[in-house]
């Protein structure tokens, strides 16, 4: 998989200090979408390393400082994503069937009608190709009118042009739903990966998380709080569900399961 696309093209630039983040190039302002940038200099510990935003500047800048320290991310990041692979592990159908539910409509589904379209809409474009080629022969045969040959001509060309637009459109969203399903087999091996070694690496990282969001400090009781989202490969945002939710799921997909065999 070319080391995750190069890790996802995401430059992990070295600071003055030659440290670097796990999460270099992923971390993005909740507010105004820059990147974080990693903070690290000889005059911090490791423990004291951060992102900040890229546009706060000291104060400067156009946006507020959206701070976390680098080992808070890690402990977050880490947290979250031990959460989600107990739950796939012990949930994977009421998982699935959260995840259908979230992006609305069966990506099997969908795959095999967009290629029925594609392939109908290719056929029906070669069988345009003969009837044009019919009524030209047609008309020089003087069978068809020239009036009657143009009308046709023209019909038969816009049609086509529009068989055009939707198989190039059809082909787009079947390339997006083919990518989903490489992601999500890199999500499940992510997921595997870090199961296995207990820890973060590079690698790990760039399987399981397209980006983070960090949203701006909230001080509550005079701690401060900060809201980071998690966006993963293949799923986005997850929350993994709360007891009562779960269980609910399951009664939903056991309903579903009893309709489906009684009307088989």
């Amino acid at each position: 998989m070319a080391e995750v696309q190069e890790l996802r093209k995401n430059k992990r630039r070295n600071t003055a200090t030659g440290r670097k983040s796990l999460f270099s190039g992923l971390v993005y302002c909740a507010d105004c979408g820059s990147k974080l940038h990693f903070c690290a200099s000889k005059s911090l510990k490791k423990n004291q390393e951060f992102f900040r935003c890229a546009n706060y500047k000291d104060g400067r800048g156009s946006c507020t400082i959206h701070y976390i320290r680098d080992v808070v991310l890690e402990r977050i990041v880490t947290e979250a994503i031990s959460e989600l692979s107990d739950f796939i592990r012990s949930y994977n159908s009421v998982f699935m069937y959260l995840l259908a539910q979230k992006k609305g409509k069966s990506n099997h589904n969908r795959e095999k009608l967009l290629q029925s379209t594609i392939e109908s809409s290719k056929k029906r474009i070669l069988d345009l190709d003969k009837l044009f080629s019919r009524i030209y022969e047609d008309n020089i045969n003087g069978k068809l009118s020239d009036e009657r040959y143009s009308r046709m001509a023209y019909e038969y060309e816009s049609e086509q042009k529009e068989l055009a637009i939707k198989v190039a459109e059809c082909e787009k969203q079947l390339i997006e739903l083919q990518k989903q399903t490489v992601d999500m087999k890199m999500l499940y091996q992510g997921l595997s990966e870090f199961t296995e070694m207990k820890e973060l690496t590079p690698l790990v990282v760039n399987k399981l998380i397209e980006h983070i969001e960090i949203h701006n400090n909230e001080k509550k009781h005079s701690h401060n709080n900060v809201k980071v989202d998690i966006n993963f490969t293949a799923i986005g945002l997850f929350d993994v569900p709360t007891e009562q939710e779960l269980l609910k799921a399951v009664e939903e997909i056991k309903n579903r399961k009893q309709l489906t065999e009684k009307s088989a």
